[in-house]
């Protein structure tokens, strides 16, 4: 019995060599646009409270 092809995470069709684990470019442009656009996300601690008001700021602001 051979293994299964690995499946495109995007959209569930076989992946190829040269895109792989994705089944082509659009599948691997999609995915890489979720990152960019934050629409994966990665869990973490939750930030204190003077790092969230320098997020909207930058580091470089001076204090309230």
């Amino acid at each position: 019995m051979s293994p299964k092809a690995p499946s495109c995470p995007v959209c569930g069709q076989p992946s190829t060599a040269e895109t792989r684990p994705f089944c082509g470019t659009a599948c691997r442009d999609r995915d890489l646009l979720q990152w960019l656009g934050e629409g994966y996300r990665v869990p973490g601690p939750a930030a204190d409270e003077a790092t969230q008001k320098n997020g909207n700021y930058g580091l470089d602001s001076e204090p309230d």
